[in-house]
C-alpha cells in the first residue's frame, strides 16, 4: 500500500476570523480649522441645492422635475423628452471625465467634500456629538449598561436622524413627482405604491448608510476606492504625512528643545487618528480608506501651534514633492501634466459641444407614420391618397401653432387641415391625407417630405422624410 495512501490524513486549521478585520467602531473626534470650514460649506450648498431647488418654480412649473409619469424632464427652461435620451448619456460621460480630472489632479476631493456619504455622515455625526458629547463622552456613553439617561439620548438621536431621512426621501420623491403634490399626498395617506416605496427606501438607505455603516460604505461597498489607484500617479496631490520631519516620533512639552532634538516634529499624540471618520493612520501612508477629508491636517496643524513647531507636518502634497522637496510653485507645475491636460481638454471639448447643441436645439419633434391598414386608396378626384399620423411634441415653454406642408412628389397636396396648435410642453397626435395624380413618382414607394414650421417662429421647423405609396 502506498505510504501517502495509508497514511492518516492531517487536517489543517483555518482561522476564519483572521480572513476579515473584526469590526470596531470609529469614534471620530471634532477639529476645527480651515478644511473643516470647507467641507461645512459644501455641505450647505450641496443640501441647499438639494432640499432647496424643488420647490423653486420656473414658467408656473417645478424648475427641476424627472417626471416619469408623464415622460418628460424639465430642466429650467428645457423639457427632454425620452427621445432625448442622449443628453443623459453625454451627462453621465461628462460627469466621468469631470471624476476622473479631479481625482488626477487632487486624490478623493469628491469624497471628502460633495460625496452623498460623507455630506449626511457629517450632519448625522453633528446631531450625534450635540446630543451625546464628544468623543470620551459617546465612548463611555455605549459602554454603560441600558438606564434611562442613556435610552433618552438614545431615542433622541435617533428620531432626529429618521426625521432628517425621512425629509430626504420625501426630496428625492419630490424630483420625480412635483413636491407640491407630494406633500398633500402625504397628508391625506394617499400616496402612490411607488412613490412610498421610494420615500421609505430611500429614508431607510441614508439612516442605515450614513447612521450605522459610516467608514464601511468607503471602505467595503464604495468602489471609487477601488479603481481610484490607475488614476493617481506620483504627482496626485494626496494628504501626506512627512516622515522625514516627523521621525522619530516622541511626546515632548512646549519649548523643549532639548529632547526635541534627537526626535521628529510628531509628539505622537495620535490626534491624527482621533479625528480620522475612516479610522485611518495617515502616517501609515496612501490607503484606499483615506477620503481626502484633510480632518488630519487641521487636527495636526492646532497640536503644531501648541509645541511651537511649523504647521504642515501632514498636509496636501505628493509623492515627488515629499521625496524630490519641491516648493509649492513646483509642485502646482507638475499639476499640469499629460494625463490632466487631456482630462480637461475632452471635458472642455464635450461640455461645448454640448453647449453648442442644446443652444441650437430645436423645441420641436415629429414622428410621422404612414397607415399601414391601407397602403393607398383612389380618392373621389381620381387621386392617390396615402394617409399619415404625424405625431408632434413641443417641448417649448410656449404653446405654437404649426403649419403643415408636403414635398417630394409634383402636385403632391395636403387635403383638409394644415396647421394644428400644441400647448407647451406638450404632444398631440395630427392626422391627414396626401394626394398626388396617378401619373407622378413610380409604382411602389416613393420618398416625400413633411415640413412642420411653427407660424409665429421661422426657427422653430423640422423636416421629416416618409414614404408615399403609388399603386
Amino acid at each position: 500500500m502506498d505510504q501517502a495512501a495509508g497514511s492518516k490524513a492531517r487536517t489543517i486549521p483555518i482561522n476564519v476570523d483572521g480572513l476579515y478585520e473584526k469590526h470596531r467602531t470609529v469614534y471620530a473626534r471634532s477639529t476645527t480649522g480651515i478644511f473643516n470650514n470647507w467641507r461645512w460649506a459644501m455641505v450647505f450648498i450641496t443640501q441647499a441645492l438639494f432640499y432647496g431647488l424643488c420647490w423653486l418654480e420656473w414658467g408656473g412649473r417645478q424648475a427641476v422635475l424627472f417626471h416619469i409619469e408623464e415622460r418628460r424632464f424639465y430642466i429650467f427652461g428645457m423639457v427632454f423628452w425620452p427621445q432625448d435620451v442622449i443628453y443623459l448619456a453625454i451627462l453621465l460621460v461628462i460627469s466621468a471625465y469631470a471624476l476622473f480630472l479631479v481625482t488626477a489632479v487632487g486624490g478623493r476631493l469628491f469624497c471628502g467634500y460633495a460625496c452623498p456619504q460623507t455630506v449626511y455622515t457629517e450632519i448625522l455625526m453633528w446631531i450625534e456629538r450635540r446630543i451625546e458629547g464628544e468623543r470620551p463622552a459617546r465612548m463611555k456613553l455605549d459602554a454603560q449598561p441600558m438606564n434611562p439617561r442613556k435610552f433618552r439620548l438614545k431615542l433622541t438621536k435617533h428620531s432626529l436622524w429618521l426625521l432628517i431621512a425621512l425629509w430626504t426621501g420625501i426630496t428625492f420623491v419630490g424630483y420625480f413627482t412635483p413636491i407640491k403634490e407630494l406633500l398633500p399626498a402625504i397628508a391625506v395617506f394617499a400616496l402612490g405604491p411607488w412613490e412610498t416605496f421610494w420615500i421609505l427606501f430611500y429614508a431607510a438607505f441614508l439612516y442605515m448608510m450614513a447612521g450605522f455603516m459610516r467608514e464601511q460604505v468607503c471602505k467595503y461597498m464604495c468602489p471609487y476606492a477601488r479603481f481610484q489607484g490607475v488614476m493617481f500617479d506620483p504627482d496626485t496631490l494626496i494628504i501626506s504625512y512627512d516622515p522625514e520631519r516627523g521621525e522619530p516620533r516622541g511626546a515632548r512639552r512646549k519649548g523643549a528643545a532639548a529632547k526635541a532634538a534627537t526626535l521628529g516634529d510628531c509628539v505622537d499624540c495620535s490626534i491624527c487618528v482621533q479625528v480620522c471618520p475612516t479610522g485611518i493612520d495617515i502616517r501609515n501612508g496612501l490607503q484606499l480608506e483615506c477620503i481626502a477629508c484633510a480632518a488630519c491636517i487641521d487636527a495636526c496643524d492646532q497640536v503644531m501651534d501648541k509645541v511651537g513647531s511649523p504647521r504642515g507636518l501632514i498636509r496636501y502634497s505628493t509623492e515627488n514633492a515629499l521625496a524630490q522637496h519641491y516648493t509649492a510653485r513646483q509642485m502646482a507645475a507638475h499639476l499640469l501634466r499629460p494625463r490632466t491636460l487631456l482630462y480637461a481638454s475632452i471635458l472642455l471639448a464635450i461640455i461645448l459641444a454640448t453647449a453648442w447643441s442644446l443652444g441650437h436645439r430645436v423645441p420641436l419633434k415629429v414622428d410621422v407614420l404612414r397607415d399601414r391598414s391601407t397602403l393607398s386608396r383612389e380618392a373621389d378626384d381620381g387621386r392617390t391618397e396615402n394617409v399619415f399620423s404625424l405625431h408632434i411634441s413641443n417641448t417649448d415653454d410656449a404653446a405654437h401653432r404649426y403649419a403643415v406642408s408636403v414635398s417630394g412628389l409634383e402636385g403632391i397636396d395636403i387635403v383638409g387641415d394644415r396647421s394644428v396648435e400644441v400647448p407647451a410642453a406638450s404632444s398631440t397626435t395630427f392626422l391627414l391625407s396626401a394626394r398626388a395624380d396617378p401619373g407622378v413618382g413610380k409604382k411602389g414607394s416613393n420618398v416625400i417630405h413633411f415640413e412642420i414650421r411653427a407660424d409665429d417662429d421661422p426657427d422653430i421647423a423640422v423636416r421629416e422624410k416618409t414614404s408615399f405609396f403609388q399603386p
